[in-house]
């Protein structure tokens, strides 16, 4: 929701518009002290699956219908992470994902490392699911090849055998397939991208008293026993589970691992078991904060009478609760590191934190690398609202409070070109410029319920007289958001009112830029972006 108000002019340590932004994490999980704090990720890395190769970690996630895709991310110590790459550039059915599909696209998929590639399994609960692979994770990844053709058909993961026999496991959206609470198993064929024969129902919850939503399924071989690590409960109350057995198919034991416990880590949520080159056992999952999307959690794990056990096992039952801070996997002494979020524009490509909403088109994003400018073309708004806008420009929420500080130029050509940041989900708030009776104006927008047809309302507008405007939004505890703005990049006007941010479908917040035009709009403008800059606040 929304409080409106009065404004009020503050002085702030600001940077000038012409100060380039300072690179640096936001969220720092690397305590210095060769301990670090969960979550690892404070990001929307929803699903993570991560493997090691040599000394090398490799992580990937959820990303639903945001373009590009399927983000890789590094580390060479389980906690310091970079964002690398997107192995998927564009998201097919190609003419399907033109425009913004919420909720739908990739959901959880699963990275391994076979016959000398990498390869991401990863679902579309639509159409079925697909493999990619690729020599290097930061170059380019083959195009999606479907595997298994099908609605319903979610979190797919590989496994090879030890005689190199491959085979797929997954689980069931109800939403589209009217099946849930089920674990199916394939066997693959000689080209490991496609499926030989029927499935067989490996795990089937609705067997086994009290258990529901099993789902996330990743596949191991440990000594004698084969393991299938696989949440259950749902995400926001559920718990990690694993279950074993001596042959592939079944019969397997069960066993809960992980629970939230005496923690306010909610869930703990679907994830992946890892090891060290020195032989120690690791265990990432997420855990969902509303807004902020699903959270990325590593746990410290163990083996006791061949069943893991992940977190802190206080009390011995075999059931662990997620540790809030822990010594560090590997004590590498490096800068800590984290997502890029703060962009001066001044390298090709766009960073890899940037998505669009949908396949993009061309013309939407022009860099300027030279100049250090972005430069947004204001294309038509397909609505009256941005729900359905597929040029958004966004990133995730990188903490849990944090400030957002850009400059925007608008090059208006006709009436209602407007550009400005954006705060986005199934409710959004914006500050910006429009034109308006042939001046411009500086605008502060807000949409409730987006997603259900809510109306976007001005809360907020006064003409403007410079050419560039600086736009801020300080985010902070329970993502409690307020923009603000500046003409000199020094003192800011305060928008007295506070913006709750919320979800979108399976996703948390986002926030970036945008530049519209009217849906009649004959021919648009453009605006200019010299820097986005993101700091660290308290909460």
């Amino acid at each position: 929701m929304i409080h409106p108000g009065s404004t009020k002019r503050i002085a702030a340590a600001a940077t000038p518009l012409s100060v380039p932004a300072t690179p640096g994490p936001v969220w720092r999980a690397d305590r210095g002290d060769g301990t670090y704090r969960n979550p690892v990720l404070f990001a929307d890395y929803s699903d993570p699956d991560v493997i090691r190769v040599g000394h090398d970690f490799w992580l990937t996630s959820s990303s639903f219908s945001h373009v590009p895709g399927l983000p890789i991310l590094h580390s060479h110590d389980l906690v310091n992470w970079t964002l690398v790459n997107h192995a998927l550039p564009g998201l097919v059915p190609v003419e399907h994902f033109s425009r913004p599909r919420h909720g739908q696209g990739v959901w959880a998929p699963a990275i391994r490392h076979h016959a000398g590639k990498f390869w991401i399994t990863y679902p579309d609960p639509d159409f079925g699911i697909y493999a990619i692979t690729a020599d290097d994770p930061r170059g380019s990844w083959s195009k999606p090849r479907c595997v298994l053709p099908g609605k319903g058909l979610i979190d797919p993961c590989p496994f090879w055998d030890d005689d190199g026999t491959g085979y797929l496991i997954h689980g069931w959206a109800k939403s589209r397939s009217g099946i849930s609470n089920r674990l199916t198993l394939y066997q693959l064929g000689d080209d490991n991208v496609s499926v030989a024969g029927a499935g067989t129902v490996v795990i089937d919850g609705s067997a086994l008293e009290g258990w529901h939503t099993i789902e996330g399924p990743k596949l191991y071989r440990r000594g004698g026993y084969y393991y299938v690590f696989a949440p259950a409960g749902g995400v926001k109350n559920g718990y990690q589970a694993v279950f074993r057995a001596r042959h592939l198919r079944g019969p397997y034991e069960i066993r809960i691992v992980l629970a939230q416990g005496a923690t306010p880590v909610n869930g703990p949520h679907q994830g992946a078991w890892v090891d060290t080159p020195a032989g120690e056992d690791w265990f990432l999952h997420y855990q969902e904060l509303p807004a902020y999307g699903r959270v990325v959690h590593l746990q410290p794990m163990r083996w006791q009478d061949d069943w893991p056990v992940i977190g802190d096992d206080a009390n011995g039952d075999g059931t662990g609760e997620p540790v809030l801070a822990h010594r560090k996997p590997i004590a590498l002494r490096t800068t800590p590191t984290a997502p890029a979020t703060s962009d001066d524009f001044d390298r090709a490509p766009l960073g890899p934190q940037w998505q669009w909403q949908a396949n993009p088109q061309p013309g939407w994003a022009t860099l300027d690398a030279p100049l250090s400018r972005l430069r947004l073309a204001c294309v038509p708004r397909p609505a009256a609202t941005l729900w359905l806008a597929s040029n958004l420009l966004l990133q995730k929420f990188p903490a849990a409070a944090f400030q957002v500080t850009s400059d925007v130029e608008l090059d208006a050509r006709t009436e209602g070109d407007e550009a400005g940041l954006i705060v986005f989900g199934y409710s959004y708030a914006w500050i910006g410029v429009r034109q308006i009776a042939g001046a411009l104006v500086l605008v502060h927008a807000v949409c409730l319920g987006a997603n259900l047809g809510g109306a976007e309302r001005v809360l907020h507008s006064r003409p403007v007289y410079a050419p560039r405007i600086c736009l801020r939004a300080a985010v902070k505890a329970d993502a409690r958001c307020q923009f603000s703005y500046s003409v000199d990049g020094a003192t800011f006007t305060l928008l007295d009112g506070v913006f709750q941010c919320t979800s979108s479908d399976w996703v948390g917040a986002k926030l970036g830029l945008f530049a519209s035009s009217p849906p009649e709009a004959k021919k648009s403008g453009s605006a200019t972006i010299d820097r986005f800059e993101i700091v660290p606040l308290s909460p």
